[in-house]
C-alpha cells in the first residue's frame, strides 16, 4: 500500500519510507548521491536515466522539506553500516584492494 504525498513524484511505502513513484528508489538514496558526490539534478538524471527530471526535483524538494527526519534516517543507516563493519571486519575484497594500494 502506498500513501500519496503532496509531492507529485513521491509516495510513502508500507514502511512509511518515501520512494520515487514508478521506481524502487528511496528518496534518501537519491539524496545521498547528491550529497556524497555533489551531483546536480542534471547529473543525477544522467546517472539515473530511469528517473525524470520531475521525479528528481520532487524528491529533492521532499528532502529539503523533511530534512531533519531524512538526515536522521541517513545517520541511522551509517551507524548500522558501521556496526556491521565492526562485527564482520573488512571484506576480503577491501583487504586485497588496500594491500595493492588501490583504495
Amino acid at each position: 500500500m502506498l500513501v500519496e504525498t503532496r509531492y507529485e513524484h513521491v509516495v510513502l511505502n508500507k514502511e512509511q519510507v518515501p520512494v520515487i513513484v514508478g521506481s524502487t528508489m528511496k528518496v534518501v538514496e537519491l539524496v545521498l548521491s547528491n550529497l556524497a558526490y555533489g551531483w546536480s539534478p542534471e547529473e543525477l538524471h544522467f546517472q539515473f536515466p530511469h528517473l525524470s527530471m520531475g521525479q528528481i526535483y520532487s524528491a529533492l524538494a521532499y528532502y529539503w522539506d523533511h530534512r531533519e527526519e531524512l538526515d536522521q534516517d541517513i545517520e541511522e543507516r551509517l551507524a548500522a553500516t558501521e556496526q556491521l563493519r565492526q562485527r564482520f571486519g573488512e571484506s576480503p575484497l577491501v583487504t586485497r584492494l588496500s594491500s595493492k594500494g588501490l583504495i
